[in-house]
């Protein structure tokens, strides 16, 4: 699914770009695919992604990030330690600071990840991503925050999870018994948020999250400050 939807995105891009932004996305994009790929399973989508996104530093000069989310407002950058750190000139260094200051007064959010971080600690990517999107979720009329602390936390493991669990998984998860666990989870079937997986009409084997569950966590909010939930 990724791989269809990211060629699918790059396709596009490529076909709506025009001067230094083509010559960006003509250049090899693996590791910014890299990222896209492990941040994936959160964003549930890449519909909303932008490539190479172009901006005008408060200099004056063009930058680029590597991918920008539209809904989260988001400049995602995947950062090389040998390129952007261990090798870099004092100059070099110095423009990279300006151009993460330029990003802020644009309004966007600046959400590096290191490549180490990809590779060796992907969930710990995923739950920082899942943590941003949290401050912006809102749902027509129901928002994250209006669960139950229970729900939420539900939710949150399965996002994070990303493949089918069980009622003991998530008992252990939750330090709750499988039949108070077995209860929260009847509850997001009925309201769609998870969805079952094998078993009959009785009982189920396991869960999964929704569509509509992800977007609990993939939508902006448009009014105050969430914050951090509980």
């Amino acid at each position: 699914m990724f791989e269809l939807e990211y060629e699918s995105l790059l396709k596009k891009e490529l076909a709506g770009a025009r001067g230094q932004r083509r010559e960006m996305l003509e250049r090899d994009l693996s590791a910014t695919k890299k990222m896209l790929e492990v941040i994936y399973p959160v964003l549930g989508k890449l519909e909303g992604i932008v490539l190479e996104y172009e901006m005008v530093a408060l200099s004056g000069v063009k930058i680029y990030g590597d991918a920008f989310h539209r809904a989260l407002n988001t400049v995602f950058e995947e950062e090389n330690f040998i390129t952007h750190a261990e090798t870099i000139t004092r100059k070099r260094f110095s423009f990279e600071r300006a151009r993460a200051r330029s990003v802020g007064v644009f309004g966007h959010t600046y959400f590096p990840y290191s490549r180490d971080e990809l590779e060796q600690q992907p969930d710990i990517c995923r739950r920082d991503l899942h943590e941003l999107m949290v401050v912006h979720a809102n749902v027509e009329g129901m928002g994250i925050l209006e669960l139950p602390v229970y729900e939420r936390e539900v939710l949150r493991f399965a996002l994070l999870r990303d493949k089918p669990f069980g009622l003991g998984e998530l008992s252990g998860c939750l330090k709750l018994t499988p039949t108070a666990c077995g209860k929260i989870t009847k509850t997001l079937v009925v309201k769609g948020l998870l969805s079952k997986v094998g078993g009959g009409e009785r009982r189920c084997f396991e869960f999964r999250i929704t569509e509509a569950g992800v977007s609990m966590f993939n939508r902006r909010h448009s009014g105050r400050s969430l914050g951090r939930f509980n």
